[in-house]
């Protein structure tokens, strides 16, 4: 260690070394700044159509960074009135080459990514922009759009709500805003349509990732799933419910660490005697397989009782249970977790239950962005888990230096007893900043944390205090953007993610823009020299009492969230400070040291009422983080690992849909499908190397009826002389041929070739989504076969190759037999099912799992008959004549 703090000193650390390799650039930018000052707007522009053209007469992007990013710094400064800083241009540089750039918070990361963006949409292949929420994406694009759209690039936003055409038209724009959430679930989409038409993504050629950490680590232990409803038991989830509140404390164990309960053997036999009377199980253990439905919802509203807490994990408004993000403290409204866990919390609360939902199409994060052929992304806390990113995503964090040097003062934690003396000292110096005029933003890690706070400085009669979590989350930006005002107390719930930059003296366009609204000419230029003045003023008298006090409540589970919090304090140079308060009553504390602690830091000196502030202690804190770090890496990790064996299943499957689909015509596929079936009843019923009259005829001939729609005279084919196995093959294959063939007569050449693609992609969604369902079944029980020292990601790894294979036997079983056995009617439509308006789009909390809702109806109409030529000219996907409002394929021309 000594011997690599003396090289890193000398020759500095590999990041000083790659940051000083861009400053030859940075210079080059600078000394074009003065000939691209004297360009008038039109010649700017032109640049833009100088960059292509050299694009396509071979240059490389990287031979264009320096005149692209003088570009955009000077279009930045005639559009928003923002010049680019140096490290903001290293910061550019750094996304450009598939890396993660580390920016303090306040250092301007929104404007950085304008710099890549532009140099990379000037291949016309796609840049999309990541963001953590909505409001970020439309702000983004709004706001850094300016730019783009005075360099004649085109910006699109996605965000939900959004038709399939616009959506279209944003993918299609030079640079798309939008959610992590919303670029995944376009993609599960789009591989659910039966058109290329009807796809919204034109590809993944570029991705820049805002909140880099939040969107490819936190978000990414669990996936994003499309699912559509399945059998409502909301009857059956109120009564199991009634059961919990039965259980004495030696009836279940609670896993705080890893947020799961169990039942312990006393409650598994009290709970059979009750069930048993009841009859809701019939006599036996509760363990048999007829019971599995009964004690997965046992286990859910166990964990809905004992491990989730009302107005720390979920809220209730609105007759509904609202998830509460673990990440950001905001409402999720939407989303639901997962497994039947939301329903049983439906039925603690009392509240209409929803029903649960299956499976339609789902993907990890990980494997969603490692898509893109080029990949990079920004955040202010990326190098605690710098070996992730290199491990999972192949990126490397660089940390670029402040503009200014950072003059905040980070203090040791300040370590009590119990959570009451804490708080009496978080109160005592929250009051001590307002006497002060100091600003203070209080980071807590729950709504009900944030109200106890909030009470005790009322009680000592401090009234105007800021609350900002789930319950105010409508007021959040200007909460934020007023947190650096004098004597402002603000109390935040996992401040992570804001999107909105705490400036001393409060948010200058945020108070102009809520502030001169409805004013006009000279009075609005008055109004807004006064605010100027009145926030310079402020900021002064901030800076002079010592910048933003940022104080924890708590540590949280993750350096990177403290850090976050941390980060708000100090921005571009300014003072502040920073502190944690800490109670051995805390989780992480409760969960991670032993109680010798208590008698360790009382032989510090700990006494009651009183803190001890020790480097160690917060040391020590700290290696719990990383243990906990470590811990959910190795769950991500995990997850990885068996996604990885789904996804590459998921490549087959989505390749062969595409291929599929820009086939005009799969007669040849579907002929393959049926040849293959031959073979494969053959094989079932006549023994390799048999003589005919060792063969099942009985079986055969039904398999040939069942699948190919044929009744072949196979019973005297066998009294043949010279019948063997190869005749009788053709024998079976023309015929089945020739029965396709008079078919295809009857309906028409087009018309079938447009049944067969329906056909062929309807039977492979179908198949997929239970192969799903039963992978995810699997993948839950596998880890058993770890007791008969078997490692459970191999066997996950064979079975599902099997279950795979099967799938492909059953696709052309199943294809077989519906082109067999179908008959094209004339017939008054039918509602189908499912309904697209009842699918669901959602991605699961990290430690739990919610679920985003998304859908829409479609427009109902009167339906009236067809012509025959109206029938035999209309394609599948086309609007129904009939007026129905419904595509042909769903309406007349439903086979």
């Amino acid at each position: 260690m000594a011997f690599a703090a003396l090289a890193r000193k000398i020759f500095g650390s590999s990041n000083d070394r790659r940051v000083r390799r861009y400053q030859p650039d940075v210079d080059a930018i600078n000394a074009l700044e003065s000939e691209f000052e004297a360009l008038s707007d039109d010649q700017l522009r032109e640049k833009t159509v100088e960059f292509r053209s050299q694009l396509a007469d071979g240059k490389s992007l990287a031979s264009l960074i320096v005149p692209a990013f003088a570009t955009v710094r000077e279009a930045s400064k005639r559009v928003l009135g923002l010049r680019h800083f140096d490290v903001q241009l290293i910061g550019g540089m750094v996304l450009n080459e598939h890396s993660i750039t580390e920016m303090r918070t306040g250092e301007g990361k929104t404007l950085v990514a304008t710099l890549a963006a532009y140099l990379n949409a000037l291949e016309a292949k796609g840049v999309h922009v990541v963001t953590v929420n909505d409001y970020l994406a439309r702000r983004d694009a709004d706001w850094m759009g300016q730019i783009y759209r005075f360099l004649g690039l085109t910006v699109g936003v996605i965000v939900p709500g959004l038709s399939d055409p616009e959506r279209k038209a944003a993918y299609d724009a030079d640079i798309t805003y939008g959610t992590n959430n919303e670029f995944g679930f376009d993609y599960l989409r789009d591989n659910m349509k039966y058109s290329r038409a009807q796809m919204v993504q034109r590809g993944h050629n570029y991705a820049i990732v805002d909140e880099v950490d939040s969107i490819l680590i936190d978000e990414a232990r669990t996936p994003l799933i499309i699912s559509g409803p399945s059998q409502d038991r909301s009857e059956l989830y109120k009564q199991i419910d009634k059961y919990i509140p039965l259980l004495g404390e030696d009836d279940y164990s609670v896993d705080e660490k890893h947020r799961a309960a169990s039942l312990t053997d006393e409650g598994i036999e009290k709970l059979e005697e009750i069930l048993t009377r009841d009859g809701v199980i019939k006599e036996g253990s509760l363990y048999d397989i007829d019971n599995v439905s009964v004690v997965h919802h046992l286990n859910s509203a166990l964990r809905a009782h004992k491990i989730f807490r009302r107005d720390k994990d979920y809220i209730v408004r609105n007759d509904e249970v609202v998830i509460i993000d673990e990440f950001t403290g905001r409402m999720m409204a939407g989303r639901r977790f997962s497994e039947g866990l939301h329903q049983a919390l439906e039925a603690k609360e009392n509240v209409k239950i929803q029903p649960e939902n299956q499976t339609l199409a789902s993907i990890t994060f990980q494997n969603y962005f490692r898509l893109y052929k080029k990949l990079s992304g920004m955040t202010g806390t990326a190098d605690t888990e710098a070996s992730e990113f290199a491990d999972i995503y192949k990126l490397e964090v660089v940390t670029v230096p402040t503009n200014v040097p950072i003059a905040r003062l980070d203090e040791d934690d300040a370590i009590y007893r119990t959570v009451d003396e804490k708080f009496n000292a978080i109160t005592q110096a929250v009051i001590d900043c307002r006497e002060r005029r100091q600003p203070v933003l209080v980071g807590t890690t729950s709504i009900e944390r944030s109200e106890v706070l909030a009470e005790h400085l009322r009680n000592k009669g401090v009234k105007d205090v800021q609350i900002l979590n789930a319950r105010y989350h409508e007021q959040e930006a200007y909460i934020i953007s007023q947190a650096g005002v004098p004597g402002a107390i603000t109390i935040a719930t996992n401040m992570a993610g804001r999107g909105t930059d705490i400036q001393l003296g409060g948010n200058l366009d945020m108070r102009i823009a809520n502030e001169t609204e409805e004013l006009e000419g000279e009075a609005r230029e008055a109004r807004i020299a006064q605010i100027k003045a009145e926030v310079e003023e402020r900021r002064a008298e901030a800076k002079a009492a010592g910048g933003l006090m940022v104080v924890g409540t708590e540590r949280h589970e993750s350096r990177r969230i403290d850090n976050q919090l941390r980060g708000r304090s100090g921005r571009q140079g300014d003072p502040g400070r920073s502190k944690f308060f800490v109670s051995l009553q805390d989780d992480l504390m409760r969960r991670f040291f032993p109680e010798r602690m208590e008698k360790i830091l009382t032989s510090l000196g700990l006494k009651d009422g009183e803190a001890i502030s020790d480097g160690l202690v917060t040391k020590a804190i700290e290696r719990a983080q990383t243990r906990v770090e470590a811990h959910n890496f190795d769950i991500r990790k995990n997850i990885l690992k068996y996604d990885d064996v789904m996804n590459d299943q998921r490549k087959v499957i989505f390749e062969q849909r595409l291929e599929l689909m820009d086939d005009d015509n799969v007669s040849d596929t579907i002929a393959d499908m049926r040849h293959d079936v031959v073979d494969s009843v053959i094989a079932k019923s006549c023994p390799d190397k048999s003589f005919p009259e060792q063969w099942n005829v009985e079986q055969l001939t039904e398999a040939c009826r069942t699948y190919l729609g044929i009744t072949p005279p196979i019973a005297q084919w066998v009294d043949e002389e010279g019948m063997d196995i190869e005749v009788l093959r053709e024998r079976l294959v023309n015929a089945a041929d020739q029965f396709a063939a008079a078919k295809t007569a009857r309906v028409g050449s087009d018309t079938m070739r447009q049944i067969e693609k329906s056909i062929i992609l309807q039977s492979i969604d179908g198949l997929w989504r239970d192969h799903l369902v039963t992978l995810d079944h699997l993948s839950k029980v596998i880890a058993w076969r770890g007791l008969a020292q078997r490692d459970p990601l191999n066997e996950y790894k064979q079975e599902a190759f099997e279950l795979f294979s099967q799938l492909l036997t059953n696709l052309r079983e199943l294809v077989t037999t519906q082109m067999s056995h179908f008959e094209l009617q004339v017939r008054q439509p039918e509602p189908q099912a499912p309904d697209p308006a009842q699918l669901r789009a959602s991605h699961v909390n990290p430690q739990t799992g919610e679920q985003e809702v998304a859908g829409g109806s479609q427009p109902q109409g009167s339906a009236a008959p067809l012509t025959q030529e109206q029938l035999a000219t209309t394609r599948r996907n086309d609007p129904c004549p009939c007026g129905s409002g419904k595509k042909f394929k769903h309406c007349h021309g439903a086979y």
